[in-house]
């Protein structure tokens, strides 16, 4: 489904969650009431979402954007050009909180957590006290919780014997144990066709990364893992990687992710986008003692997009207090913050969960933000297609599609985050993710000037099930089936009849199935653009924009 961000910036001026309105004549949620009436000594973690931002008119948002943009890598500029919507709304929402609305919130005693722009809000610790005095400021909106992240279930992990390819080998024997999750979803054709991520950059969100892993340090193939920048929003440090105060185990997530990504070592593994750049954002705090929180996810997505990523990526989940009821694409915090991602062209994967599937389309069992309204949503399946047990089934609240693509998340290969050579397998769809991941970065690379919009629905058109019948899961389970980028990649914009040429031919067909008089099914699903199930008005800017290669 098409969405344009006037719709997505409803949820971030007028309300943050729907689920979080209010009382009569109070900015305090009810579900933070709630807490504090558990416990009234009780520190609170907590968003504050001010009114405004201080700034009079559009002339002055565009004034303040031109500022706000000279801070900008000229990368971020230019993808935000090729990929996002051009809005002043969008420029507001990327403009900087009033520092005097920090500091009086500071000026309580309440101890300041992170800063979003986009959300225009502030997260902290704070006493009920504080909350009182932070809820009478005159400029603050609203006051909720800080959502916990999903309880991550144990990944299995199983270790993996490698054998080393003969030298030279370009085979399945490249790849190691990891060729038949690439070869799976296209990558390994893309891959042979000369795209393999080279000149992309992906963002990373996750627990940690230990990069002294073998597989990301091949200074023989002169092929070593290219980190732009990197940030721990836990500690707040510029090292993600393992640290003497660090939970036992707490990067070994994100090492996981990353070497399906990234892995370099020929005959022993090799990742989906092994020439592709990275930016690592520790934001998930493993311990019991502090979970996992979504406002460093915010703070991380917005360093990411900052830094000029052309992709983001994450298997993390928020749930918490938050209902199935709630996940609408408008209402968590970390689903607003997705949809100002994408709107600003930075294209972004993220897991399902592993919450399971009941086979009723009636029950969903999806993890925020895999509802937001443009984000490529994971399941999981097995080596031969079959959709794991553990895969979240959707829909959304509102009724939409997700999970929408899938990949390999039962036995996917990966680096070891505990040695610096072995090789493993691990399940969930939080392995499943950055294949999907891997395989949308060889498609901007194939098509740099393709918007976030159009990477999305042109993935949608080709995945398996979509590409066969042009129908997806009655049961919410499987979406549009099994990624597949090579398809993708060699997409013809406007060709509906698909004989290879976008030209008048074309429109005739288009038009028949507008007037519902399509003679197959084929020229039907082509001309679903905005793949939302039928041919409609809706798909007809679609067409235009794609016959002249917009």
């Amino acid at each position: 489904m098409i969405v344009r961000f006037a719709t997505v910036l409803l949820p971030i001026f007028v309300a943050a969650a729907s689920a979080a309105e209010p009382p009569a004549n109070s900015v305090i949620a009810p579900a933070l009431d709630r807490a504090i009436q558990r416990d009234a000594q009780a520190t609170q973690r907590v968003w504050i979402f001010f009114t405004d931002k201080q700034v009079a008119d559009e002339r002055a948002i565009s004034a303040a954007a031109l500022i706000r943009h000279a801070d900008l890598p000229a990368k971020t500029l230019l993808r935000r050009d090729r990929r996002g919507d051009r809005t002043p709304a969008l420029e507001l929402a990327d403009l900087p909180v009033a520092p005097a609305y920090i500091n009086a919130v500071s000026a309580t005693g309440a101890k300041l957590r992170q800063t979003s722009r986009w959300l225009n809000a502030q997260s902290a610790d704070a006493t009920p006290d504080q909350l009182r005095a932070i809820a009478a400021l005159p400029f603050v909106r609203l006051v909720q919780p800080v959502a916990h992240a999903a309880p991550r279930k144990p990944m299995p992990e199983k270790p993996i014997a490698a054998q080393p390819a003969p030298r030279g080998t370009v085979g399945p024997g490249f790849y190691g144990p990891a060729y038949n999750q690439l070869n799976q979803i296209g990558v390994v054709a893309a891959h042979n066709a000369g795209f393999t991520g080279n000149g992309i950059i992906i963002g990373i969100l996750d627990s940690g990364f230990r990069l002294t892993h073998a597989a990301f340090n091949q200074t023989i193939n002169a092929h070593p893992v290219q980190v732009i920048d990197q940030y721990d929003f836990v500690n707040n440090d510029s090292n993600p990687g393992p640290e003497p105060s660090d939970f036992p185990g707490q990067h070994n997530h994100g090492t996981y992710i990353l070497g399906t990504l990234a892995a370099y070592n020929p005959g022993v593994l090799v990742g989906a986008a092994y020439d592709a750049s990275f930016v690592l954002a520790k934001t998930e705090d493993i311990s019991q003692e502090v979970p996992a929180e979504e406002d460093n996810y915010v703070a991380g997505l917005e360093w990411i997009e900052a830094h000029g990523a052309d992709l983001a990526t994450s298997s993390l989940g928020y749930i918490d207090w938050y209902t199935q009821a709630d996940l609408n694409g408008h209402t968590a915090v970390t689903t607003i913050a997705v949809n100002t991602a994408t709107a600003l062209g930075l294209v972004c994967c993220t897991a399902a969960g592993n919450e399971g599937n009941d086979g009723s389309p009636a029950v969903a069992h999806l993890i925020a933000p895999a509802d937001a309204l443009n984000v490529l949503t994971c399941g999981a399946v097995d080596l031969n297609g079959v959709i794991t047990s553990f895969s979240s089934d959707g829909p959304t609240a509102d009724g939409r599609v997700k999970p929408e693509l899938l990949a390999r998340g039962l036995d996917t290969a990966t680096v070891a985050a505990q040695d610096n050579s072995s090789i493993i397998a691990v399940s969930g769809t939080s392995l499943s993710t950055p294949l999907l991941a891997g395989a949308t970065s060889l498609l901007i690379q194939a098509h740099p000037t393709w918007n976030a919009q159009k990477i999305r629905r042109v993935l949608l058109h080709t995945a398996s099930g979509f590409a066969n019948n042009g129908l997806t899961d009655p049961l919410f389970i499987r979406g549009y089936g099994i990624v597949n980028v090579d398809s993708a990649i060699y997409y013809v914009e406007g060709d509906i009849n698909e004989d290879g040429i976008a030209n008048g031919d074309d429109i005739a067909a288009f038009t028949r199935a507008l007037a519902q008089n399509s003679p197959s099914l084929s020229e039907q699903i082509q001309s679903d653009l905005n793949v939302d199930g039928h041919v409609s008005a809706a798909d007809v800017p679609l067409f235009i924009s794609d016959l002249l290669g917009n």
